[in-house]
């Protein structure tokens, strides 16, 4: 495709705007895609302003005025104010300071408020044995609704034990 401003270099910039269900498309070189560097993009969308707008809604259905939240963060001094300006929190710490506020926006995101993804084989030593004790206490609870009295003791045994290795 050649270009369509100098009609001389191949198109390499292939712009197409839709405006009320009306297509159009340039095809530019990038001589001429450099000479336009002014194309007319709508940039009202961004990703900070929707993750804001999930804050403010489901901070309006959760949480009161007079919350015991704290306004800052502890160790590095975040505002959660400054947070939703920039949308990064400023420390670790801050996911706790924030807690009451953070976890209905993780919760509408990932449908969650915990980590229930993969882990990293070396780093996820500790988490493995506590999602393997949340297992196998789900099985604990099964078998004690039909009365598997011998399996059930099997289960806490095994509970027991990781247990010890977490605390460990």
């Amino acid at each position: 495709m050649i270009c369509e401003e100098c009609g001389n270099n191949s198109a390499t910039v292939h712009l197409t705007k839709i405006v009320n269900e009306k297509v159009n498309k340039l095809h530019l070189c990038a001589e001429c895609a450099n000479k336009h560097n002014n194309f007319d993009f709508d940039s009202t969308f961004s990703i900070h302003n929707f993750l804001t707008g999930l804050l403010d809604s489901s901070q309006n259905d959760t949480l009161k005025v007079g919350s015991t939240e704290p306004n800052q963060c502890s160790k590095c001094k975040m505002t959660y104010g400054k947070f939703r300006q920039t949308g990064r929190l400023g420390c670790s710490h801050c996911y706790k300071s924030f807690n009451q506020k953070l976890n209905p926006l993780f919760k509408r995101i990932h449908g969650h408020d915990s980590h229930v993804g993969k882990v990293p084989k070396k780093a996820g030593g500790v988490f493995r044995v506590k999602k393997e004790i949340d297992n196998l206490r789900n099985k604990l609870e099964s078998a004690v609704q039909k009365e598997e009295f011998e399996k059930a003791a099997q289960l806490r045994d095994q509970i027991r034990e990781l247990q010890k290795e977490v605390e460990s």
